[in-house]
């Protein structure tokens, strides 16, 4: 079992950054394929970008390239996701996932995650 708790989520003007966290314990995360997805309000979480397990590549959604970046530190247990240039769109509740298990055509969906955290929240203003 891994336990995922993020934090960082703010509110933010547009044009603005922010880095959120999602602090691992109970098992290495670097042992795991993890991600963000994403819900605003009224809508379905939605996967924003994601790291296979042992430093594999990084995948992200079309509306993020280029603004977001995810990472991990294994020293510290921790991912990231960087968010920059942020957009009114970017508002919503930011949740981490993690599987044991490398990215495959699935690695998209939530139901390939076993473990999620409870999410931040990322407002944007415009």
């Amino acid at each position: 079992q891994v336990q995922l708790v993020e934090s960082g989520g703010a509110l933010v003007q547009a044009g603005g950054s922010l880095r959120l966290s999602c602090a691992a314990s109970g098992r290495i995360l670097s042992g795991y394929s993890m991600a963000w997805f994403r819900q605003a309000p009224g809508k379905e979480r939605e996967f924003v970008a994601g790291m296979s397990r042992g430093g594999g590549p990084t995948y992200y959604t079309d509306s993020v390239k280029g603004r977001f970046t995810i990472s991990r530190d294994n020293a510290k247990n921790t991912g990231y996701l960087q968010m920059n240039s942020l957009k009114a769109e970017d508002t919503a509740v930011y949740y981490c996932a993690a599987v044991n298990a490398y990215f495959s055509q699935s690695a998209s969906s939530r139901t390939f995650y076993d473990f999620w955290g409870q999410g931040t929240q990322v407002t944007v203003s415009s």
